[in-house]
C-alpha cells in the first residue's frame, strides 16, 4: 500500500511547474553582469542528452543570464552587447524530442527575450569581431566546447567566468527567492506525508519513491539531489542514497530529501523513529543536534560566516553547542562525531557557487545542518532547514517542516 502514490487524496495548494521567472529579470541580470565586465563573456548552454536515461536541464550559469530552455545555445556578452546563438532546427531530430527554436522563427525574440539572435554558426565570426577591443576573455573553466574557440583567441588574457556570475548568484532576487519557496513548500509537504506511512518493514526505496512523487505531483520537475533515506547502520553515511536497506523496528531514519522547482533547489532534512518513538539515548542525540541548530539559526545576520575559527563562524557555534552537551559511550565529547560543514549556499544547484568564508548578506539562501554520526551505536542525526539570510536575522523556509521530537512521534504512523 506504501507504494500508492504519496499525493493521493492532498489538497493541490501549491502552483504547478512552469512558473519560471520573467523574461524582464533575466534581462536586469544580464545588464546587472556587465556594469563590471571588461571583456567578452561567452557561454554555452547544455546539449540534448545522449543517454536516454537523461533529461534535459540547463547549464545553471547559462539558464541563470537567459533562462533558455533548449539545448545547443550560447550566449556572448561584451559591456555593449549581447547576442544569443541558437542551433539549426533539425526535423528528423524533433520527431523525437519536440520542435525547437532557431534564430529565424518569427518568434525567437519574444521567446528569449533577446533583442540580438544569431545562428549558431555564426558564433566564431561575431565572437572574432567582439574580442578585437578586448583585451580579455570570460568562459567557464572545464568548458570543453568553449575551450575550443578560446583556441582563436590565443594571445587574449581568459578568465573563469564563474567567478563573474556567482557574484550576483549568491544573493537571491525576490523571484529567485519565491521559486525557492515553491520548492520548500512541496518538499514539507512531501516529507509529512511519508511520516504518515513510516513502519518497520519497508525499505528505505519505497520513502525515497514517496518523497519524490509527492514533490513532483507539486510541481517539482525533479529532485533536487538524490535523496538520501538512511536507516540504522546507513545513518551514519552522509551521502549514502542506494536506499536498499529494509527498516527495521528501533531504527532512526535520516530523510535527506528536496525537489527543484523552475530550476531552484532546495535541502531539507528531518531524522525520524521508525517505530514512532525515539529511544531515549535517540532522544538525547536528537535534541543535542537540534539545540545546535537552534543555536546556530538564531545567530544568522548578515556579517556572520557558515564557517571559520572566529566568533563570526556559526559552524564553530554549532560545534560548541555539541561538544559542550553529551557524551559518546566512552565519556568522551561529542563534537568528534560532527564530521562536515554546518551548511551551504543553495538555489539554481543544492550546492550553489560561494565560498564558506564569504560573510553573509541578505537575500543569500543557506543550509544550516548540524549533525551526530556514532558508528560504534550505528546511531546518526541531522537536522537540515533552508534559510534565507535578511536585513535582521533569518527567515527559516522550511519552518512548516515539525521539528521537535514530540511532534515528529506525534506524526510518524498516522
Amino acid at each position: 500500500m506504501f507504494v500508492k502514490r504519496a499525493i493521493l487524496g492532498l489538497v493541490l495548494t501549491l502552483p504547478l511547474w512552469g512558473e519560471g521567472a520573467s523574461n524582464a529579470e533575466y534581462r536586469a541580470r544580464r545588464a546587472e553582469l556587465r556594469k563590471p565586465l571588461d571583456g567578452v563573456l561567452v557561454l554555452f548552454g547544455a546539449e540534448e542528452p545522449t543517454d536516454l536515461h537523461d533529461r534535459f536541464f540547463q547549464e545553471p550559469n547559462f539558464f541563470y543570464l537567459t533562462g533558455w530552455q533548449e539545448p545547443g545555445a550560447a550566449l556572448v556578452i561584451n559591456s555593449n552587447e549581447e547576442i544569443l546563438f541558437l542551433p539549426p532546427r533539425h526535423p528528423h531530430v524533433e520527431v523525437y524530442n519536440g520542435r525547437t527554436t532557431s534564430a529565424e522563427d518569427k518568434d525567437a525574440a519574444e521567446k528569449s527575450g533577446f533583442e540580438k539572435i544569431l545562428p549558431r554558426a555564426g558564433l566564431e565570426t561575431q565572437f572574432l569581431r567582439l574580442i578585437e577591443s578586448s583585451a580579455k576573455i570570460y568562459a567557464l573553466n572545464g568548458d570543453l566546447t568553449a575551450q575550443k574557440l578560446l583556441r582563436l583567441a590565443a594571445l587574449h588574457e581568459t578568465r573563469d567566468a564563474a567567478d563573474l556570475i556567482t557574484r550576483q548568484r549568491i544573493r537571491k532576487s525576490a523571484a529567485e527567492i519565491e521559486l525557492i519557496r515553491k520548492a520548500t513548500d512541496a518538499t514539507a509537504t512531501a516529507h509529512r506525508s511519508v511520516w504518515k506511512q513510516i513502519r518497520p518493514g519497508l525499505f528505505e526505496y519505497q520513502i525515497a519513491a514517496a518523497m519524490a512523487d509527492t514533490y513532483e505531483q507539486l510541481g517539482c520537475e525533479r529532485s533536487a539531489y538524490a535523496p538520501i533515506i538512511g536507516s540504522g547502520p546507513n545513518s551514519i553515511l552522509l551521502h549514502y542514497a542506494a536506499n536498499k536497506r529494509k527498516i527495521e523496528a528501533g531504527d532512526v531514519i535520516v530523510i535527506d530529501a528536496g525537489g527543484e522547482y523552475s530550476g531552484y533547489a532546495t535541502d531539507v532534512t528531518r531524522t525520524v523513529p521508525a517505530s514512532g518513538k525515539f529511544t531515549a539515548r535517540q532522544r538525547e542525540i536528537y535534541g543535542i543536534v537540534l539545540a545546535a541548530q537552534k543555536a546556530a539559526i538564531a545567530a544568522v545576520k548578515p556579517g556572520m560566516k557558515l564557517r571559520g575559527d572566529d566568533d563570526t563562524s556559526l559552524q564553530k557555534i554549532a560545534m560548541g553547542y555539541i561538544n559542550t552537551h553529551g557524551k559518546d559511550l566512552h565519556g568522551e565529547p561529542l563534537g568528534k562525531y560532527y564530521v562536515h560543514g554546518l551548511g551551504h549556499f543553495v538555489g539554481l544547484e543544492v550546492h550553489d557557487p560561494g565560498s564558506f568564508d564569504t560573510p553573509l548578506e541578505a537575500g543569500m539562501v543557506i543550509t544550516i545542518e548540524p549533525g551526530i554520526y556514532i558508528p560504534e551505536e550505528n546511531l546518526g542525526v541531522r537536522i537540515e532547514d533552508t534559510v534565507l539570510v535578511t536585513a535582521t536575522g533569518a527567515e527559516v523556509l522550511s519552518s512548516a517542516l515539525p521539528k521537535e521530537a514530540d511532534e515528529i512521534e506525534r506524526l510518524i504512523g498516522k
